[in-house]
């Protein structure tokens, strides 16, 4: 599998990352399949949050590959965490807990990236620059990043924080594409020139942070996937008649969409499915052409001004 830079950590990961949001709920052997099937290729980097499964899906993770050193340095773990119920806390003392437990499940010493899941409103930058100092020098965590932030909300946190943000994980998908549309349609007096995340895209390409887009398949927030969705007739045509060309199938088409942008993305995919997982790994050898890309990207109502 081909590999991208991850921000300035000077670590070398693979072009897709796996998620382990839905694993919590598999039949152990199962979820050994899953994750073995991922090292086995090449995609080694796992994406979990405290949250999913509150904390089953960490649990079973660790549980199905019988977690130990040997195992371990195979991977790159990330996780994530802020988001508690009915709010978020960026507080030192409860990163600090997050990460605790979040070891604990995953019965490994340190995780290679830790997120903070969405943007805390109340955040103090300050005691978010404490608390990764401590994980860093405890060795608890390596390198650091964020969930959903905008430009200004990164800097504000880059102003206390030694550590670089090294990711940035943002929705996107070909349905939506708004990080895209934006640059395309500026000083245009359409919806599609609306800037909704403050020229995040660029942002990230000018600091060296990865983008991690999350939800590859879905449209709207979590409406549905548009592969096969009548919704979606022409983009589904040109999908497929694309993966026909290439010889594989429309998820490795989705998938490789987004991996043609220049800027180095690392998509998350969520699936459990070990043939929809292959599917996405073969995507990293395919490079759509120019033409294909805006073929598809225009195919899903998205516009040229």
């Amino acid at each position: 599998m081909k590999t991208i830079p991850f921000g300035k950590t000077g670590l070398t990961v693979p072009t897709m990352a796996v998620g382990c949001m839905r694993i919590g709920g598999m039949e152990t052997k199962k979820a050994e399949e899953l994750i073995r099937t991922a090292i086995d290729n090449g995609a080694n980097f796992f994406d979990h949050a405290d949250i999913y499964g509150g904390g089953s899906c960490e649990e079973k993770f660790a549980e199905a590959i019988n977690m130990n050193s040997t195992i371990r340095e195979k991977m790159i773990i990330q996780s994530k965490c802020g988001i508690r119920k009915g709010r978020y806390d960026f507080s030192k003392d409860y990163i600090l807990e997050s990460v605790d437990g979040i070891l604990k499940r995953l019965k490994t010493d340190y995780l290679d990236s830790l997120l903070l899941h969405r943007p805390d409103a109340l955040v103090e930058p300050e005691e978010v620059a404490e608390a990764f100092d401590i994980l860093n020098q405890s060795g608890k965590v390596r390198h650091f990043g964020v969930s959903n932030h905008n430009p200004y909300q990164i800097m504000l946190l880059q102003k206390y924080v030694k550590q670089p943000i090294c990711a940035n994980q943002l929705q996107f998908s070909i349905t939506n594409a708004t990080m895209v549309s934006a640059g395309i349609n500026v000083n245009m007096e359409n919806d599609a020139a609306v800037n909704r995340d403050g020229g995040v895209l660029d942002f990230c390409r000018l600091n060296d942070i990865t983008i991690q887009p999350w939800s590859p398949f879905q449209y709207g927030f979590f409406g549905g996937v548009f592969l096969g969705n009548d919704k979606f007739p022409e983009l589904n045509k040109k999908i497929d008649e694309i993966a026909e060309k290439y010889n594989v199938t429309n998820t490795t088409i989705a998938f490789a969409w987004i991996q043609r942008h220049p800027a180095k993305m690392q998509p998350i995919t969520g699936t459990t499915n070990v043939s929809r997982l292959m599917d996405c790994i073969k995507a990293s050898d395919i490079t759509l052409t120019h033409e294909e890309w805006y073929e598809i990207y225009r195919s899903a109502g998205n516009i040229l001004p």
